[in-house]
């Protein structure tokens, strides 16, 4: 870590520890300045000496500046197009040729796509490339001759131009958090939504204060396993700036003793703890889980830093909490909706284990096919649902042990639209999905199915993919009106029902995943 640390904690016994992170000295954590880099691009090697010797003892918020040198400006396009934390570039008009720094400033911002660093444009020949037109048509913060580049207003243009830098710097960090809250926003059921989320509040919270980019935040949970102390088990949650690529790591792998310590201590006395150089925050949410929030700083803070951080904490664990509550609501919505498919599937003895097989084969299907982890998420939810009409249906119909008459067909057809009018108001996109399936399930390629008749990509994929798995699912198990029919009959169906009943690339992943859905089989056996 560097000039400003943060560091958010919490525990969950799901995360698992990764490798530690390398720490130095006795302290919490070993200081250094990280500097402000500055590029000169000239081809007046004296130039280059000048400037670094009247720049040698430069700082800005205590931060000093490193220098680098390239020669020309195609020197420069390569040097940063490696080097992307660059805050100033000094860049020379005539180099290799007449107009090079000009063609070099347009490809940084074109090119490189680098709207970040600042450009000083310096020039020997004022009469070559006229400031005015320079101004206007080159993205660049000023426009100097060599001549009138005095110690005093290079100080000056230099400072101006890295509180740019920092102003751009802090409004880019505020949108990309921004854009990880949002994100977190469209996926909250998802489990990454967590770590999302706390990213994005991390990333917010160290640019408002101005506070270095590294940061972590750590949750856990009250159901961790205690260990031997009676201390919770701690793990990083979310990680930016020096810690990204560290989440799911233990605390006790990544953070040293003495901050332990403090999280420790905090956590044992319920109550967040300020020092003059850290901050240590404890909250709880109502269903149990611990956050501890750990900052370490540098600055002085004021006392409206004090109470954002205070504020952010209270905020990150009501965020948290309604995040966990969401997925309590979608726990229970799954469990309701599995349920209401047994009882429906129950009605038949021998169906106990046909809507969990007819999920699982739709969702290897999906994934192969190309869905995306959303997709196949509805898939699986939805699935079980698709025989949901059949509620509707006679016993006398539902259970006979013979072939049904043309009147009794008819009537067991009306379950596809009856499951469909059961979920088709619903606002869920979960709800959406099992309508569709309900209805289009028994729908065929060649345009010979039910309800509507629908033909080839007229049919949802969600219906064509449940329709091959709820088929070979019927065929492979043993119903009051049949027999179970063995695997290599169900192939020979398939080949031949390719592009007739089934869409042809359901039937190919099917028949190339034949090893995974024998697992299925296992897993639940008819």
């Amino acid at each position: 870590m560097t000039k400003d640390d943060v560091m958010v904690f919490s525990d969950d016994d799901s995360l698992t520890g990764n490798q530690p992170f390398e720490f130095s000295g006795d302290n919490v954590l070993q200081k250094k300045e990280i500097p402000w880099k500055l590029l000169i691009v000239d081809d007046d090697e004296e130039i280059h000496a000048l400037t670094k010797m009247v720049l040698a003892d430069y700082s800005f918020e205590n931060r000093p500046l490193l220098m680098f040198s390239v020669y020309s400006g195609k020197e420069a396009i390569e040097f940063l197009a490696r080097e992307k934390a660059i805050s100033i570039v000094l860049l020379d008009v005539v180099m290799e040729t007449d107009d090079a720094g000009l063609k070099c400033a347009r490809d940084i911002r074109e090119e490189l796509n680098n709207h970040t660093v600042r450009i000083i444009l310096r020039t020997g020949q004022p009469g070559q490339a006229p400031e005015q037109e320079v101004i206007v048509n080159y993205d660049i913060n000023d426009y100097k001759a060599k001549t009138e580049l005095t110690s005093q207003k290079l100080f000056t243009v230099v400072t101006a131009s890295l509180r740019s830098y920092r102003q751009i710097k802090t409004i880019d960090q505020n949108r990309r958090a921004l854009e990880n809250i949002i994100t977190a926003s469209h996926s909250l059921f998802e489990l990454r939504s967590f770590s999302l989320f706390a990213t994005g509040i991390l990333q917010q919270l160290t640019s408002i204060l101005r506070l270095d980019e590294s940061s972590l935040y750590a949750n856990s949970s009250s159901l961790s396993a205690l260990r031997d102390i009676g201390q919770y088990e701690y793990n990083i949650l979310a990680a930016t700036g020096d810690f990204a690529g560290k989440e799911n790591c233990s605390v006790d792998q990544v953070v040293p003793k003495d901050i332990r310590t403090r999280l420790l201590e905090a956590a044992s006395k319920h109550e967040s703890i300020f020092t003059d150089t850290t901050y240590t925050g404890y909250f709880e949410t109502r269903k149990g889980e611990r956050h501890l929030l750990y900052l370490q700083w540098q600055r002085t803070l004021t006392e409206v830093d004090r109470d954002l951080i205070s504020i952010f904490a209270t905020n990150v664990a009501i965020a948290f909490e309604n995040i966990s509550l969401n997925n309590e609501v979608i726990k229970t919505q799954k469990e309701v909706i599995l349920t209401l498919s047994e009882v429906v599937e129950g009605r038949s003895k021998e169906t106990a284990n046909h809507i969990r097989r007819v999920a699982a084969v739709a969702c290897m299907i999906a994934k192969k096919i190309g869905l995306s982890d959303h997709e196949v998420e509805m898939v699986r939810l939805a699935t079980p649902m698709h025989d949901i009409g059949k509620v509707g249906t006679p016993d006398s119909i539902l259970k006979k042990p013979g072939k049904l008459t043309a009147e009794e067909y008819e009537i067991i057809k009306k379950h596809a639209e009856l499951g469909y009018n059961i979920f088709r108001n619903s606002a869920s996109e979960m709800m959406i999905s099992a309508a569709i399936i309900a209805h289009q399930h028994h729908e065929k390629w060649n345009g010979k199915g039910y309800p509507k008749g629908l033909k080839g990509e007229e049919i949802h994929i969600y219906g064509r993919i449940t329709a091959l798995a709820d088929v070979v699912d019927a065929l492979t198990s043993k119903r009051c009106y049949k027999e179970r029919w063995d695997m290599d009959k169900v192939i020979r169906l398939l080949k031949e029902e390719r592009g007739e009943h089934f869409d042809p690339r359901v039937v190919d992943i099917f028949l190339d995943s034949l090893d995974e859905y024998n697992e299925i089989l296992r897993q639940y056996p008819s």
